[in-house]
């Protein structure tokens, strides 16, 4: 028995040598936007990468033995994007009412393995999915966590809505939206307290909640305020109490702001938000995930004489699309905390970065819409000691783009180059 302990601790520690001895990773880059906080672009740097992080960047050009060289040196490389706000499981479109009743969460898991990999060739290694199927969802983030399949990184939420608002099923038949009872779904501050700490007993990261209508829910009910302040509440201090920052859809005015009182962490979209609701957002510390691309696309959809959708959502993607890009300038003029954020699956997957010159054309420099979808990004998930620059320690998502996109942010939207911990994803 001995000679067996022996040779098994003989063997660990053989395992364990083999793994310290594998090479480094030496990316050599031409441009470096290590940390896009300081929005210092150094010129002929090597960063040095072991078991997925970073470990240091040196001056020039350099490598060692038997390491694998990463050649970028004629690209501009900089962190990998964070986009706050995916739908990884299905894109919006004509089929979309069918889809529902006839999808299972295999089918689900398929659509989003194909749609997680666009969303990492596209540059973006972390994502946040807020609200698709929880069996899916968590199998893909978990897939992809633990190696079996290559995608961005997901912080997967768990839903949390009020019956008959933004979340719930629309549109139906009577018997088929009981069939089909979401059972994330609540009424009243116990209901919702007793659905966040189930969201998170089944697996989320992160909860979601929609305060107010939303624009593809088939249903004539506005976009104004749909749960409670003491909901709202409710929801807000079990999350944070589990551990939980709670994001939150909000169009109108009205469920915008009783959303920030309520201590959400996050705004989602924002579209009518006023003086007050910029007030809150400085007070409380939030974010605002603007998500411009997803009102330019509603709008865009909703003006098509063949449009597939129906009236009820076509009056509202009428009325909030156009009034998104103007949210963004007030958001930044006003200098709250901004998060990028896509709600893509409402665009189509992989075009995420064309957020980016929607942001500019809000206000944002190239540079401030950078720091969005990096350090931004990473504060605003709690995860700034693991993502948002190139530092000693930090995972080693990096990516790289011909020229420069502190001066044509849309180099953004022609990524060359993926690494995410260490492994490069698309060159």
């Amino acid at each position: 028995m001995k000679r067996l302990l022996l040779a098994a601790v003989a063997a660990i520690g053989l395992a364990t040598a083999v793994q310290a001895a594998e090479p480094a990773i030496y990316v050599q880059a031409g441009r470096l936007l290590a940390d896009p906080a300081s929005g210092r672009v150094e010129t002929a740097k090597t960063i040095v990468i072991r078991d997925g992080k970073v470990v240091e960047i040196r001056d020039g050009y350099v490598s060692e033995a038997g390491a694998r060289v990463v050649d970028l040196k004629d690209r501009f490389v900089l962190p990998g994007l964070i986009d706050s706000h995916v739908h990884l499981l299905g894109e919006n479109g004509p089929t979309q009412e069918l889809d529902a009743v006839k999808q299972t969460s295999s089918d689900l898991v398929l659509a989003g393995l194909v749609h997680a990999r666009r969303t990492l060739d596209a540059g973006f290694t972390t994502v946040v999915d807020l609200g698709d199927d929880p069996e899916a969802l968590f199998a893909l983030r978990d897939g992809i966590a633990t190696g079996k399949v290559l995608g961005p990184r997901i912080v997967a939420a768990g839903f949390v809505g009020a019956h008959g608002g933004h979340g719930d099923m629309h549109g139906y038949r009577p018997d088929v939206m009981k069939a089909f009872d979401q059972n994330w779904l609540c009424s009243g501050a116990d209901d919702c307290r007793k659905q966040v700490r189930e969201a998170v007993r089944y697996g989320a990261d992160i909860i979601k909640i929609a305060s107010t209508g939303g624009v593809l829910s088939n249903t004539a009910a506005g976009v104004g305020q749909q749960m409670t302040d003491e909901e709202i509440a409710a929801v807000v201090q079990t999350a944070h109490a589990l551990g939980r920052k709670v994001a939150c859809h909000a169009h109108g005015t009205d469920g915008v702001n009783a959303a920030l009182r309520g201590g959400v962490d996050s705004i989602e979209h924002g579209t009518y938000l006023d003086e007050t609701s910029l007030k809150l957002f400085k007070e409380k510390g939030a974010y605002l995930v603007p998500t411009l691309i997803a009102g330019a696309t509603v709008a865009k959809e909703a003006a098509r004489p063949d449009t597939w959708m129906p009236p009820a959502v076509k009056a509202k993607a009428l009325s909030v699309g156009p009034n998104m890009l103007a949210m963004g300038h007030r958001a930044h003029e006003a200098g709250i905390k901004v998060a990028f954020g896509t709600d893509t699956g409402v665009s189509k997957h992989g075009d995420n970065a064309q957020e980016f010159a929607l942001m500019v054309k809000a206000g944002f420099t190239p540079l401030e819409a950078i720091r969005a979808a990096t350090v931004g990004g990473a504060d605003h998930l709690g995860l700034s000691s693991q993502i948002g620059t190139l530092s000693a320690g930090k995972s080693a998502d990096l990516i790289a783009v011909k020229g420069d996109p502190l001066k044509d942010v849309t180099e953004l939207e022609h990524v060359a180059y993926v690494m995410k911990g260490g492994v490069t994803a698309k060159e």
